[in-house]
């Protein structure tokens, strides 16, 4: 069995990690036998073209496609592409969008043959083998799929308890030079499940209410495995990390015990940390922390059954600066109920608590409970057009709150960010900037640069005549400064970075050289690029 796992496009902007989920999917399809291949169109253009190179060269037997809510349509015209290039070949569709839309899913692409529902890694080891046998699949349980024009769901599937048992990801699957050029940290998670009954969000639905944890030794396993990669950085992406205060310092002590060494960041709420745990965090690696406050104002925070208190908030953040922890908040506009004195509120409190802290703005994803008990909040969702579903752009409004009222909020905002950045960029121009500026600024040089090579396949396009006296990796990048309009000096310093760590390499064809970013696939790479 030969199976081809899409990731789908993702805007660089939004900082993706080397995408978890798929890579979950793609070890449990190998730990049964199959053929895995997984395209990835979040760190590389997305091209019909592209994509045909691909599956005729590797001739899968079923494509999957991972999305969230705001690049479903891109998943979508995926698969299409996929049936009109291999009509026969099974398609399929998995992640939280899909596993609460699963009629809407079937009704906007006929062309889409099953969905995986909910979490994947049993169902997909079940149903690997008999893919191409459509009379079995009403035997696997946690799929759907259509029989003479019905949906059929097959049932659910019982969470999977012993998540020790479930092989690492396969990121030996995925382009990693492009990541590690990118910079962004990888994900991984010790945990799966979500106590809390927040309306806005999906995790208790998607993967349960009750904690399931991992053996912190297998977690800094695949901690250590990652670090061989060649990446620094880590995000713990569970659900709820600090939700059990003991395993937090088991794996910190693990972390320790091992003497290994790299920085990462979690995610928390404000109610499940307390200085203990912060500190053992902060002695085994952990700068950064990120809660999601959602608003300022107590009376939203029952509202939308948050479970936390802004004294809570203040102490959460207090109890991080003392560990040397950098914290972070995020925060909804938007919300059910939500008026101007409510986004005030929220301002004022995300003013006074001195840190970093972001807005976004609210989007009610299918399968959420403000979505599916509509009638009991304050909200009208004014679109279900879901590439708008980014959280960059309003898509509801209250019976207070205008969705240009909820625009100029946060442009207030960006205009004051906006401002101390254009000021850092000054210093750094004139020579007086501190250490700190310095870095920020030129890291996000180099992060554009980098995403509009990415983005663009500016690399995989470029065939350089040969030139003496020029080193093939300067020939690269006076085209790409040229391309990108970037300093010419700055970007062979990128550049040659990237050739010095092994991401990049250059092959001479005639008089002309092509240049590839490199992978890590044990076997040789397929076409899928000019």
């Amino acid at each position: 069995m030969r199976i081809a796992l899409i990731a789908t496009p993702y805007p660089l902007e939004e900082a993706p990690s080397p995408p978890l989920g798929l890579s979950y999917a793609a070890a449990a399809l190998e730990s049964v036998g199959a053929t895995v291949r997984i395209l990835d169109f979040i760190v590389s253009r997305y091209t019909p073209e592209k994509l045909r190179r691909f599956l005729d060269a590797f001739e899968p037997d079923a494509v999957g496609a991972g999305c969230v809510t705001m690049n479903y349509p891109d998943a979508e015209r995926i698969i299409k592409d996929v049936k009109r290039f291999r009509p026969d070949t099974v398609t399929m569709m998995g992640g939280p969008h899909v596993s609460f839309d699963v009629e809407g899913t079937f009704a906007s692409c006929p062309e889409l043959d099953l969905v995986v529902i909910g979490e994947g890694e049993d169902t997909l080891m079940e149903l690997a083998p008999v893919l191409t046998d459509r009379s079995a699949w009403g035997a696997v349980r946690g799929i759907a799929y259509r029989e003479d024009g019905e949906v059929v769901r097959t049932g659910p599937r019982e969470l999977i308890h012993d998540l020790d048992r479930l092989p690492l990801p396969a990121r030996h699957l995925l382009p990693v030079s492009r990541y590690l050029a990118l910079g962004y940290p990888v994900s991984i998670i010790t945990s799966r499940g979500c106590p809390n009954r927040c309306i806005f969000c999906l995790g208790r639905k998607m993967v349960g209410f009750k904690g399931r944890y991992r053996d912190p030794g297998l977690v800094v396993d695949e901690i250590e495995h990652i670090l061989s990669l060649g990446f620094t950085r880590i995000n713990v992406a569970d659900d709820l990390f600090t939700a059990d205060r003991k395993r937090v310092a088991m794996l910190c002590e693990e972390i320790l015990g091992r003497g290994v060494k790299f920085g990462w960041s979690a995610f928390a709420r404000v109610n499940t940390v307390d200085p203990e745990t912060l500190k053992i965090m902060r002695k085994a690696g952990c700068d950064c922390i990120s809660f999601g406050i959602e608003s300022g104002n107590p009376e939203m925070l029952k509202r939308i059954r948050k479970g936390i208190t802004l004294e809570q908030a203040r102490q959460a953040v207090a109890w991080c600066k003392e560990a040397d922890i950098l914290p972070h908040a995020s925060f909804m506009v938007g919300l059910p109920g939500e008026t101007r004195q409510t986004l005030e509120d929220t301002h004022r409190f995300a003013t006074e608590l001195n840190i970093a802290y972001g807005y976004h703005f609210f989007a009610p994803f299918p399968g959420t409970t403000v979505r599916e008990e509509l009638e009991n909040y304050d909200i009208e969702i004014l679109t279900n057009d879901w590439g708008r579903y980014d959280a960059n752009s309003p898509v509801v409004r209250t019976s207070a709150l205008s969705p240009e009222e909820m625009i100029e909020f946060v442009k207030e905002y960006d205009r004051f960010n906006e401002a101390i950045w254009e000021e850092s960029e000054r210093r750094v121009a004139e020579g007086t900037c501190t250490e700190r500026e310095y870095l920020l600024v030129e890291g996000n040089k180099k992060l554009k640069l980098v995403y509009t090579v990415l983005s663009s396949d500016l690399v995989e396009e470029a065939s350089i005549e040969r030139v003496d006296h020029a080193s093939p990796q300067d020939l690269l990048a006076s085209r790409l400064a040229a391309v990108t309009g970037t300093d010419e000096n700055f970007t062979k310093r990128v550049i040659g970075e990237f050739f010095q760590a092994g991401y990049l390499r250059h092959s001479l064809e005639g008089s002309r050289f092509r240049y590839r970013w490199t992978h890590n696939l044990e076997v040789d790479e397929l076409p899928i690029a000019p």
